[in-house]
């Protein structure tokens, strides 16, 4: 094994900020909070009888609570379940039967076949969403949003942040930490945890540091090699899991010895961008900003079915579903206030082998029409002769309708351009 290598990089947005000497904080304060377990613990506020079991999101309808005449519940459970579902969710105490998000419901059958099973109610995720980011903003109102459960907060300038509280140097980013985290549970009754570095990328490994309901700061200078460097590479938001298993095979398994690597080999091995990248991850350098706002690169609507479907024996049924995932995509488009020019599929066959396709239009759009005959000319560059478990369509080159008007206008100084054919000519169902 390589050497361990310096501890303390050089830049400013890395742990070597802090002055060894004399205790003073980074420039950077970033914190990434992600809440605990979040869909499953939104159901554990509508259920509290479940708290502490093995409890798995991912059900249908078909699994909701019976209420019984007593005015106890029956609950489905996970061995029951049959079909091709993966779960969303679980709980703390289902994760320590091996049971986690994206696996399939029929595999974690295997593992905890007496967890309980629950559907998803994604309207109650996106409300309590809402209510924990308006609780946050309240008291730190710099919010990238990342997503339905976790944000990044950059803290610099919360008064009070940098003062020392007694003999702790750190006692004002723990009181503002746990501020927050306090407001979060007032207002949803659920709780997170934080992690504050002095960048995004060791903020959201730290973050997962002592889940659940944990804080967890990684602000002294040796922070780095002592609390980050001994964990597998696939902690780094980054490293999936084919980098991850390529990393292992040059017996790289840990960040402290990706650390150690030289940099040339591992531009050598994962090309210059990504290798480079890599090198300043395990040495904690980031210096992406908080982001306030960011426009989405594409919007997409998918759907796995129940059973593989055959493009000729269930053409009625896949036409369908093609059309109103366009119809859903179109829908998401206009209430988002987006247009777009790329238009693109992807379809998943039996074997998992994945498949994408997308045409660029002349002008972009939001009208249902107008995708499903696009998507339909994508789908006719595909070989359809295996079955089907997935089918979605996605809509990028975003764009907003003024930006659109202008397009337009010089399309209409440019030559006519013919465009796709109608639909009923390119769909294969």
């Amino acid at each position: 094994m390589a050497a361990a290598p310096d501890p303390r990089p050089s830049d400013a947005s890395s742990l070597a900020a802090l002055q060894a000497n004399s205790g003073s904080l980074p420039e950077r304060l970033i914190a990434h909070l992600d809440m605990d377990a979040f869909y499953a613990s939104v159901e554990l506020l509508r259920y509290p009888e479940l708290k502490g079991q093995a409890v798995v999101i991912g059900g249908r309808r078909m699994h909701e609570p019976r209420t019984l005449a007593d005015g106890t519940r029956e609950y489905s459970r996970l061995r029951d379940y049959t079909g091709r579902g993966v779960i969303t969710t679980s709980t703390y105490a289902a994760r320590d039967l091996g049971v986690f998000s994206g696996m399939g419901m029929m595999k974690a059958a295997l593992r905890a076949p007496d967890a309980i099973l629950l559907p998803t109610d994604f309207d109650a995720y996106r409300h309590y969403s809402r209510l924990f980011k308006a609780a946050v903003a309240e008291i730190a109102p710099v919010i990238e949003d990342r997503g339905i459960d976790e944000i990044y907060i950059d803290l610099g300038e919360i008064a009070g942040i940098r003062e020392a509280v007694g003999f702790d140097p750190l006692g004002g980013v723990r009181a503002v930490a746990r501020e927050i985290k306090n407001s979060v549970l007032r207002a949803t009754g659920l709780t997170c945890s934080i992690g504050i570095t002095p960048n995004k990328l060791l903020s959201k490994i730290a973050s997962e540091l002592d889940k659940p309901d944990g804080i967890s700061l990684l602000l002294a200078p040796d922070d780095l090699q002592t609390r980050i460097w001994p964990l597998g590479v696939r902690k780094i938001n980054g490293i999936g899991p084919k980098a991850g298993a390529k990393l292992q095979a040059l017996g790289l398994e840990t960040v402290g010895q990706l650390a150690a690597a030289e940099p040339a080999m591992l531009i050598a091995q994962f090309g210059k961008s990504f290798g480079a990248w890599l090198h300043e991850a395990a040495h904690g350098r980031d210096n992406r900003p908080v982001v306030t706002h960011s426009e989405p690169v594409s919007i997409s609507r998918e759907t796995t079915f129940e059973r593989d479907l055959h493009a000729v024996h269930d053409r009625a049924a896949l036409g369908a579903i093609f059309t109103r995932l366009c119809e859903q995509l179109a829908s998401d488009l206009q209430r988002k206030g987006y247009l777009g020019r790329t238009v693109g599929i992807k379809l998943r066959f039996e074997g998992f082998h994945t498949v994408t396709r997308d045409l660029t239009l002349d002008l972009p759009t939001q009208d249902a029409q107008a995708i499903r005959r696009a998507a339909g000319a994508c789908l006719k560059r595909v070989a359809l002769d295996k079955r089907l478990r997935l089918l979605g369509v996605r809509m990028g080159s975003l764009s907003r309708p003024g930006q659109a008007t202008e397009m337009r206008a010089r399309a209409k100084r440019a030559p006519a351009s013919t465009g796709p054919a109608p639909a009923e000519n390119l769909s294969l169902f």
